[in-house]
């Protein structure tokens, strides 16, 4: 397999590229590059003038921002297949976020230019675009609304939840979490501190919710969190 029809394949894990016709993507993929990333090394730092869009192959990308503070909060991780920046494609403004590497990484780098010339000669692909654009928003802004509204321990149960989806494997205690989540980072994940998510798993614990064993977390019982999560939260 030559690179060229590697990068094609890789940009049509992308749902927007995808729907493209195949001459428009083997062009789109003479304009893409391929960029490696060490462990911690920066993506994207907030502030940075865009350049494109990115994809990610092998590894995981973690998205953060810090306070004036110094106070770091973990909005997401991108990993294979994921792809993040196109709102760049649009505003061409500077990044609001650090994209850092976590571990060794690969990704696309599709130029910001190469996008925005097809969508001048093809205007009817905005509408797709927009739609993918509306979908992530969705997902931040129910992200902010359990920020604001949920107490600490719905939003770590919905986040062990999602977690159980994305990296979930089966374990005769129920399903283990597969990905190595310290308590300090699912803190940054839930915009608190270390010491209050451990307070909060072992509520979790205590309750038969979840087990915690050698840095991993097994959640027990699926339905018991699920109904947690959807009980009141009022006094």
């Amino acid at each position: 397999m030559n690179q060229a029809l590697s990068i094609r394949q890789s940009l049509e894990t992308n749902a927007w590229f995808a729907k493209l016709p195949g001459s428009v993507l083997d062009e789109l993929s003479r304009h893409t590059q391929r960029r490696r990333l060490h462990d911690g090394e920066l993506l994207y730092a907030r502030g940075d003038q865009p350049t494109g869009l990115f994809g990610v192959e092998r590894g995981r990308v973690r998205i953060s921002n810090t306070s004036s503070e110094g106070k770091e909060l973990t909005a997401t991780y991108f990993e294979n297949g994921d792809w993040l920046g196109e709102i760049s494609i649009f505003d061409g403004l500077p990044r609001l976020t650090d994209a850092v590497a976590c571990g060794e990484c690969q990704v696309l780098v599709v130029p910001r230019q190469a996008i925005q010339d097809l969508l001048a000669r093809q205007p009817e692909l905005y509408a797709p675009f927009v739609q993918i654009l509306c979908r992530k928003l969705r997902m931040a802004m129910e992200g902010m609304s359990d920020l604001m509204l949920l107490p600490l321990s719905q939003r770590l149960a919905k986040r062990l939840l999602a977690l159980a989806d994305d990296y979930g494997r089966p374990h005769e205690h129920g399903i283990e979490i597969d990905f190595h989540l310290p308590q300090d980072e699912l803190g940054r994940l839930l915009g608190t501190s270390r010491q209050s998510v451990s307070k909060e798993l072992k509520a979790l614990e205590k309750n038969g919710w979840v087990k915690l064993a050698y840095g991993r977390i097994i959640v027990a019982d699926r339905e018991a969190l699920t109904a947690h999560i959807e009980a009141p939260s009022g006094p």
